[in-house]
């Protein structure tokens, strides 16, 4: 605990698994207000297991006051910045010594566990009751919720649109083949450079028409399509030109806002050129832990470390035995020894990073 009287605030806005590990890891050395829609966080990359095993959420989603002991929690949104505040919707004005901008992409997730926890159980019962399913969306959400329907429920029909020529554009072509591979070895129907037009649809018809003229069939649909940036917000504030041309915020090495003394950002809100992928912003919150530890302590501004930039290096959960790993010079599929993201997800490592037991709620 700093002994001084007047505690330095930090004030985080996001409370995603990036804001959630700085809150934890400053509760003891700050005065820390964490500023989130949610009373919980949730570690996004078993969203889609939780769908097809709702038990499965018990442990992924972690109410905010269960590992942040010693500090505050606002479950709002921010809505404007000042050189000393921040402003929420409601018109609360939180001051700040150093501000953590950590606000990733827009979920309409609901404010509180059990309706997020009653959310996967209805995806789950959804799912349980199709004999067909379509996932619209071939980036990593969509592929790994059709590969965990497919590995779970062999017996049901899969089918997948994507708009783009391949799967996983975000990775190399190699790894696109190996993921269209396994899913077509588990049978799921797989539709390139097609969409869906799901406004010409009415409620219950379970005929889905595709760009490309094709008819698809399904008792029930998923969109898993991009979600926007949580940064458009910041546009009508001091920070608006702190922003790129794809809204994310432009931050120097030391994760630090351009032009901003005394705010630094992490998760996929930086424009730091990496893939945007959980485990980098829970790298980018432990460096800017470690710089804001040091600047209230007084230490001086030329002694901050760094943040080395990540590899390309991702992995894609197929189902409970496979993974999609990509690394700067390889791609591998299949039991990936030391590094199984499909068997747990993560989840106990992130639970006990978080000062969590593996197992519980």
């Amino acid at each position: 605990m700093d002994g001084s009287i007047h505690r330095k605030r930090v004030v985080i806005v996001g409370g995603g698994v990036g804001g959630a590990l700085v809150a934890k890891t400053l509760q003891h050395h700050a005065d820390v207000v964490l500023i989130d829609p949610k009373e919980y966080f949730e570690i996004p990359w078993a969203q889609l297991r939780s769908a097809v095993e709702p038990s499965f959420a018990e442990r992924a989603i972690v109410t905010h006051t269960d590992y942040f002991h010693n500090g505050r929690v606002i479950v709002s949104r921010a809505a404007d910045v000042t050189d000393h505040d921040v402003v929420t919707t409601e018109g609360r004005c939180i001051a700040y010594d150093y501000l953590v901008i950590a606000t990733g992409h827009i979920d309409s997730t609901p404010r509180d566990r059990p309706s997020r926890l009653k959310q996967f159980q209805e995806d789950y019962v959804k799912i349980q009751s199709a004999n067909s399913i379509l996932v619209i969306g071939g980036g990593p959400t969509g592929v790994e919720l059709a590969a965990e329907i497919a590995a779970d429920f062999p017996q049901k029909k899969v089918t997948l649109v994507h708009n783009g020529p391949r799967l996983l554009e975000f990775l190399g072509t190699k790894a696109s083949s190996k993921a269209l591979e396994w899913l077509t070895s588990k049978r799921v129907d797989v539709l390139l450079d097609q969409s869906v037009n799901l406004e010409s649809r009415s409620d219950g018809d379970r005929t889905y028409e595709t760009t490309a003229g094709e008819t698809v069939v399904a008792d029930c649909h998923f969109l898993c399509r991009g979600r926007p940036l949580g940064s458009s917000w910041m546009k009508g504030t001091m920070l608006k030109d702190s922003l790129d041309s794809d809204g994310r915020l432009e931050v120097d090495e030391f994760l630090r806002v351009k032009g901003q003394k005394k705010i630094f950002a992490v998760g996929d809100i930086t424009n730091v050129p990496e893939i945007k992928q959980g485990y980098f912003a829970q790298r980018h919150a432990l460096v800017v832990a470690k710089n804001l530890r040091m600047l209230i302590r007084g230490g001086k501004e030329h002694k901050m470390g760094s943040y080395k930039q990540g590899s390309v290096m991702a992995m894609v959960s197929l189902g409970r035995r496979d993974a999609l790993a990509q690394f700067p010079l390889t791609t591998v599929i299949g039991l990936i020894p030391g590094m199984i993201k499909s068997k747990d997800l993560f989840v106990g490592k992130t639970r006990r990073q978080m000062g969590l037991e593996s197992h519980g709620h």
